[in-house]
């Protein structure tokens, strides 16, 4: 199947492209997709082996038109690709991706665009991209994806049974260029009437009409007793879920209803009409194919964009770029009210803005803000805090190269409305995600990040060497932990030492090669539960303080814990696991389980579903490169490649001064 990057080794696209339009110098994210894919965007007179590029059919555009036609050379037309960004384009969110095109424009139906020239030619009988596109569209759907993500999917839609009317704004390029004009959209109102009589009618507006930017072609004054205009910010999956009819003139809205299941009646020329899958009021009279839902979106999303990742700088897949886009849109649903955050330690605060302030305001206060979610470190919530329903706030699983003890920021957190993953005394948003289905294409995506965290030899926290020879025998890794930790506090039984953790490891173990890796906060005398060489190898054979975590769970058999990650970690490297508490892996049936594991855990996930709750849906990584909110293979990729943080005096001293405060925090608790 030809693609964009066919076109260019042809020759079709030329290396250098020139443009006359100032946008282009504003737009860095351009030049990069631009440059990732190969071409340089200049300024000046082009060669005989040069292009020239134009933004679509934008009012600019004559100036590179009338400089390629004078010299007869290539015209590349630039556009979005259809999934854009979270905000529109005038609000300077940058684009995810382009359309890279030789021929003509997607809107445009006077001439074949590359899309229309793929959709008409290409055998499309590739089952693997076919199969990619059925689960893009159903990825699309389920976490609620469009070109603009600025809406709310918790917004509730009209009561199902509506003919949906789908507005545009004025003098829009795929109205003037699409076979349509402004008196169609009355038309398509009358259409919608005449064919639906009695049926309720509701009008969509464009989402830069309700924020204001453009008006489009519908008003208070189109409606009657049986029609409404909505322009809240509402999905638009939602939104077509309840329609029992779409009506459209050329919107991508119109191209979703199709994805969505429906036969929309269409009055312009999009370039998804005319192939079958819609009533065509105008239709194309060269488009005589008919084709699937899934080989429409293969070229529409899959072959011909070109897709950036803006986080590794480089071209990408286009289901790398949902994940990045999924990650943003994520960010922006979740954090657009802003927050008042409480119980955060000082150093982390400018981390903690980064990550959570990117679209609202961030205040720092232990008084909440009835207006703004209370966000607030879960370990130190108090009954007082409990109250104002706060939302927790914890380092994800994928934590950093270096301890949270020793103040190295994170790259990934964990935000919970229900409680938080260490805390099994009460339900968690972490059970509740590992309890539920997994969405479209999640069960291959955990599969490859298990696979890519398993070669990368990757742990929360990636410090230590390679381990010494061990001897031969059945091997049990035993990790210590801080003995005030919260989730030995409220989820260990009656084993809630480390001294009581090796001692029963031995006694259910009596001939096995017993390994004790003391925790590393504890270590570095940040926190407490140490316990002295002549205890522990009282039990265990071998002390390794320094050894690679990922490496010794490669070289062992088993791991016996109380609540520590490492059996997580241990299990996705196929590992058996003994937990004598109740870490949130354990309850499930993937771990023998000794200690008071909830009852209320009776459903019976696969590693997949754990990993992908785990890693990919509860977290938000955060890119310190690029500044952005990322996906957790980027996070991964970062913990793998990236240099290691750079600690200074100022962190030794403040680490050791908390590690100070929490010891005797620690003793008090005891003596009470």
């Amino acid at each position: 199947m030809a693609t964009p990057q066919d076109l260019k080794a042809a020759g079709a696209i030329p290396r250098r492209l020139f443009f006359y339009n100032g946008g282009v110098l504003r737009q860095r994210r351009l030049r990069a997709i631009l440059n990732a894919a190969g071409h340089e965007p200049r300024l000046g007179w082009p060669g005989p082996e040069d292009g020239v590029m134009v933004w679509g059919r934008s009012p600019y555009a004559a100036r590179g038109e009338r400089v390629a036609a004078r010299h007869g050379l290539p015209l590349i037309r630039l556009e979005d690709a259809f999934l854009r960004s979270v905000h529109p384009g005038r609000t300077g969110d940058p684009p995810l991706g382009l359309l890279i095109d030789p021929l003509g424009v997607h809107f445009d139906s006077a001439q074949p665009s590359m899309i229309e020239r793929m959709l008409a030619t290409e055998r499309l009988d590739d089952h693997a991209v076919l199969a990619r596109a059925r689960d893009g569209i159903a990825r699309l759907r389920a976490a609620h994806l469009s070109k603009y993500n600025d809406f709310d999917p918790t917004l509730p839609v009209p009561e199902p049974g509506y003919v949906l009317v789908i507005d545009q704004i004025r003098g829009d390029a795929s109205i003037t260029h699409g076979g349509a004009n402004e008196a169609i959209f009355r038309e398509m109102l009358a259409y919608a009437r005449i064919e639906n009589p009695g049926a309720r009618i509701v009008i969509k507006t464009h989402p830069e009409t309700h924020a204001g930017h453009r008006p489009g072609h519908y008003g208070r004054g189109d409606c009657d007793a049986n029609t409404e205009i909505l322009d809240a910010p509402v999905s638009p999956w939602a939104l077509l879920e309840g329609a029992i009819a779409v009506y459209t003139v050329s919107s991508l809205m119109g191209y979703e209803a199709i994805l969505a299941g429906h036969k929309p009646r269409v009055f312009g020329q999009p370039f998804y009409t005319s192939w079958g899958l819609t009533q065509d009021e105008n239709p194309v009279p060269r488009r005589e194919r008919k084709l699937t839902r899934a080989q429409i979106f293969a070229v529409s999303h899959i072959l011909a964009p070109t897709w950036f990742d803006p986080c590794r700088g480089r071209l990408c897949s286009f289901e790398e770029a949902v994940d990045q886009l999924e990650a943003e849109t994520r960010t922006f649903r979740e954090d657009r009210l802003g927050y008042v955050a409480g119980g955060m330690s000082l150093w982390k605060r400018p981390h903690l803005r980064r990550i959570f302030g990117r679209h609202g305001p961030l205040r720092f206060s232990e008084t909440p803000d009835p207006a703004r979610p209370f966000l607030y470190w879960a370990s130190r919530i108090t009954p007082e805090v409990e109250k104002n329903n706060p939302i927790r706030v914890e380092d994800g699983f994928l934590r950093s190269r270096g301890l949270g003890a020793e103040l190295v920021p994170p790259l990934s957190l964990v935000t919970d409305r229900q409680g938080i993953y260490y805390d099994p005394r009460r339900p968690s948003d972490l059970e509740a995600l590992i309890s539920q289905e997994m969405p479209p294409g999640g069960r291959l995506r955990a599969e490859r990040l298990i696979a890519q965290l398993t070669e990368a030899r990757l742990t929360k926290y990636n410090l230590g060497g390679a381990p010494p020879g061990l001897p031969e025998g059945h091997r049990i890794l035993v990790p210590g932990q801080v003995e005030d930790d919260a989730s030995i506090r409220w989820g260990a039984g009656e084993t809630c030492t480390n001294a009581m953790l090796l001692a029963r490891v031995r006694e259910d173990n009596p001939d096995a090669i017993i390994i004790f890796k003391p925790h590393p906060d504890v270590e570095a005398g940040l926190r407490p539960g140490a316990i002295s060489d002549e205890d522990a190898l009282r039990f265990a054979d071998l002390i390794l303080r320094d050894a690679d975590t990922a490496s010794l769970i490669a070289a062992v058999d088993e791991v016996w814990t109380i609540t520590s990650g490492l059996g997580f970690e241990a299990l996705l490297r196929g590992k058996k696991v003994t937990t004598l508490g109740a870490p949130f892996y354990a309850g499930w049936g993937l771990t023998r389980d000794l200690g008071p594991a909830p009852q209320r855990r009776t459903t019976r996930p696969d590693l997949l579903q754990l990993a992908h709750a785990a890693l990919i849906a509860y977290p938000r990584y955060f890119d310190p490169a690029s500044g952005l909110p990322c996906p957790p293979e980027v996070a991964l990729d970062r913990l793998a490649n990236g240099p290691a943080p750079n600690r200074g005096p100022l962190n030794r001293a403040g680490s050791k001064l908390q590690g100070v405060f929490a010891s005797y925090a620690w003793l008090w608790r005891r003596q009470r």
